[in-house]
Parts: C-alpha cells; sequence; structure tokens
C-alpha cells in the first residue's frame, strides 16, 4: 500500500568554511638561497640531509645581497636534501 504523505528531505548541513590562514607562496629564491648559502647540514640518515641558514650566515653580506627583505623568511627554511639523486624531496618552512 502506497503511503499518502511524501517522503521529508533533510537540508545537508554543511560546515561553515573558515578561511586558513595562508601565507603567500614561498619564492623560488629563498630557495635557491638556501641551496647555495647554506652552511648547517644535518644528516636525517639513508642519504638524506636538511639544509639551513643559521642566523650568522644570514647576516653575511652576500646572503643579504641575494635575499634582501627576504632574509627574516629564509630563517624558517629548511630543505630536506638527497644526496644520493642531487635532488630536493621537501621544502619545509616554520610557522
Amino acid at each position: 500500500m502506497a503511503s499518502q504523505f511524501s517522503r521529508r528531505r533533510f537540508a545537508v548541513r554543511r560546515p561553515a568554511e573558515t578561511p586558513a590562514l595562508e601565507r603567500p607562496a614561498l619564492p623560488g629564491s629563498v630557495v635557491d638561497a638556501v641551496l647555495r648559502f647554506h652552511d648547517e647540514a644535518q644528516d636525517q640518515g639513508s642519504g638524506r640531509t636538511l639544509l639551513r641558514l643559521s642566523p650568522k650566515r644570514l647576516k653575511a653580506p652576500e646572503v643579504k645581497a641575494c635575499l634582501g627583505k627576504l632574509a627574516s623568511r629564509a630563517a624558517n627554511v629548511a630543505i630536506l636534501w638527497n644526496e644520493d639523486e642531487s635532488q630536493i624531496i621537501r621544502v619545509l618552512e616554520a610557522a
């Protein structure tokens, strides 16, 4: 026997979208500067190395000339480098 009432349709509630706090994309010049001028290299095992710029190195004239205003941002960047294949695995940036 058919029901005389139509089926109820419920509105699907979607969570309110919260805008993510995103930083602008990391410029390639920062990544290039970390690769060229890094002075801290921490072995991570399996042929991987974490490359960084130390605060002392960031004050060097050639690094300042290369980075300009981006020097403060470069202080928070680390690059995971594959020694075996000579390529970048991942670029990490601290918040």
